[in-house]
């Protein structure tokens, strides 16, 4: 059992733990007497602290840089360090191999993956070149504003800056995908604790919500599985106003440092695209407009720093948002085709039973629940088990916990209220009175495709519910340990090998966390990308477009070719004209749309919709070279 401190202040500690010193009253003998007893004294000090060569009273410039490297020491050993490390190493296993081949490979699948890989590549090309023409790419040509087509992953320029080639690409690809378990750890971790949760508790929650079998369906989508700044966002806001679920408001607890840090973390999440961020900024709404009834009502001591940092960080994040959100809305009215119609949602949107399916890609539960799957229309999006282990906990939670009844009652009707708008249309009476709200009255929401993503928010209550617990477990061990106690003066925790014991599930949340998803190593592109004259036309143009993307990192030739959120009326134009190709109507309707360059590769054209293609046709006034892999068609002729 762990001794922390005594109980009272009767009575004394045994001697062995302390040092004797002679009373203020007992003057030595004399002064030469004084200075032996007192090197002796100084002797023995350094002796205890088992540091025979600490400096003494004489070296301060040595004492100042020892203090410093005690408290490095102590910062190497505190909470917060060791969270972090554990977090990294643990992102690092559950993605092994991935870090053995992090410029060679990458995760899940050869679709959206390069898409965002070319995405990272476009950002920082943009940004070392021309900061100004950031918002339109080489893809999609000539459609404006094509980098708002899908989201963006601005917010991880400082990284994009680094990749320069398809190599450098893939390594900042995968450098992020890692760190996105990583910071999800531990953003959960941070807020768990802030809310008032032990160390058990917070680390299962956590890794309930980093690795929740759900997210395995998404692996392929790095703006997805970045969730880690939602919730570190709200703990440094909690953290920083003095609450916590367990505690309540702390008035000398404020830390205006940290309520900035939160709203520009909460930005910076925003900035990384839309797909999480949309929900996330409603979230943020929401939680203002309640806490500001909250203050209205009981107005609580809060401090003009507070408030300042509050107003300071507020406005900046409001801006951010409003100027991001006004790029895609202008997107959004040139391009009337972004916005999802009902019915068209209702395909993507899961069922009652996705709650308790695990997607194809779960190691523990894919192959069980394969049956299970034949029935969704959209299984990708429809498979969102939060994990049996984190509902098991949370069912425990609602019984016995260290959160107050009342809060049990507000998180189990939170996960009702997320489970009815993550169903989307599939709710009762066709969501009308859930997500059919936010369709027709919330901005955004019209062009939102996967309502089931809001899972992300189930995850997250039922992770604090399972923290509560076991949180509520490790008390009553300590509660026993210390009735117990021997010393009735000393305070006394449960031994640590049974503290250990609230570690075990999770071993279990992180077995249902495994995947089986493959890595992939890029095609390389079958010509010279640079070389080629634009705007350019990859035949076939289907959902391989991002592999064409991936390829123009190579000098960002202007492509017609693209993939993202949504197809612009313009790319489904070119691929209607390229039917024929290479006839000459074809040819000549391609020319008068601005296209210079046909690339058609002709291991892609079995089973497309230019499955019948004749390769071997040369149109007058088009020159063609042919190479192993490809057939370049120079419409100019030059």
């Amino acid at each position: 059992m762990a001794i922390t401190k005594p109980e009272s202040d009767e009575g004394r500690e045994p001697e062995a733990a302390t040092t004797a010193e002679p009373a203020d009253d007992e003057a030595p003998e004399s002064d030469d007497a004084s200075r032996p007893q007192a090197d002796d004294h100084e002797r023995w000090q350094r002796f205890a602290a088992s540091d025979p060569d600490a400096p003494g009273p004489d070296t301060a410039p040595q004492g100042r840089l020892r203090a410093v490297g005690r408290g490095l020491r102590r910062a190497a050993r505190s909470e917060w360090t060791l969270a972090g490390l554990f977090s990294m190493l643990l992102a690092v296993a559950m993605t092994w191999p991935l870090v053995r081949n992090l410029d060679e490979v990458i995760p899940h699948d050869l679709g959206d993956p390069l898409l965002q890989a070319y995405t990272l590549a476009w950002l920082g090309e943009s940004l070392r070149t021309d900061p100004g023409g950031i918002w339109g790419t080489n893809s999609f040509w000539p459609a404006p504003d094509s980098f708002l087509f899908t989201d963006t992953l601005l917010g991880y320029a400082p990284l994009a800056l680094l990749a320069t080639d398809a190599a450098s690409t893939l390594l900042v690809y995968n450098v992020l995908y890692i760190a996105t378990f990583a910071l999800a750890f531990l953003g959960a971790y941070a807020l768990l604790r802030q809310l008032g949760a032990r160390v058990a508790g917070s680390a299962v929650g956590a890794a309930a919500f980093a690795y929740a079998p759900w997210k395995l369906a998404h692996l392929g989508h790095l703006n997805v599985l970045s969730s880690g700044a939602i919730v570190l966002a709200l703990a440094m806001l909690a953290r920083g106003h003095g609450w916590s679920l367990r505690h309540g408001f702390k008035p000398e607890r404020q830390r205006p440092g940290w309520i900035l840090a939160g709203w520009l973390c909460a930005l910076w999440q925003f900035a990384i695209g839309v797909a999480l961020g949309l929900s996330f900024v409603y979230l943020m709404l929401a939680i203002g407009v309640v806490v500001g009834c909250f203050w209205l009502f009981k107005r609580p001591p809060l401090t003009w720093r507070t408030v300042a940092a509050d107003g300071l960080g507020g406005v900046v994040f409001s801006l951010g948002v409003l100027w991001i959100a006004d790029k895609h809305a202008a997107v959004a009215r040139a391009f009337p085709e972004t916005a999802r119609d009902y019915e068209y949602v209702r395909w993507f949107s899961p069922a009652w039973q996705s709650f308790v399916i695990a997607p194809a890609e779960s190691r523990t539960w894919g192959a069980a629940h394969e049956a299970a799957r034949v029935d969704l229309t959209w299984p990708p999006e429809q498979t969102l088990l939060v994990g049996f282990t984190l509902l098991a906990l949370a069912a425990a939670g609602l019984f016995v916990s260290v959160w107050s009844r009342r809060q049990r009652f507000w998180m189990v009707l939170g996960v009702a209220a997320f489970t009815a708008l993550a169903m989307g249309p599939n709710f009762l009476d066709d969501g009308a009175w859930a997500w059919g709200l936010l369709y027709e009255y919330a901005p955004g929401f019209d062009a939102v495709r996967t309502p089931g993503r809001l899972v992300l928010y189930i995850t997250v209550l039922l992770a604090i519910l399972a923290a509560g617990v076991l949180t509520r477990l490790a008390d009553a061990a300590d509660e026993v340990a210390h009735e117990s106690r021997v010393d009735r003066r000393l305070t006394v925790r449960a031994p640590r090998r049974v503290q250990a014991l609230f570690f075990a599930p999770l071993v279990l949340v992180l077995l249902e966390g495994l995947s089986v998803a493959p890595f992939h190593e890029p095609p390389e592109a079958p010509l010279d990308m640079a070389a080629l004259e634009g705007p350019v036309l990859f035949l076939p143009s289907d959902g391989r477009d991002t592999r064409v993307q991936f390829w123009t990192i190579d000098g960002f030739v202007d492509t017609a070719n693209g993939s993202a959120a949504f197809t612009p009326d313009e790319l489904t134009g070119l691929r209607s004209m390229s039917q024929g190709f290479p006839l000459d109507d074809s040819v000549e309707s391609l020319r008068e749309a601005g296209i210079e360059t046909v690339v058609v590769i002709p291991s892609w054209l079995p089973g497309s919709d230019w499955s019948g293609m004749d390769t071997d046709y040369e149109p007058f006034g088009v020159e063609v070279e042919r190479t192993e892999e490809a057939i370049v068609y120079d419409l100019d002729g030059s």
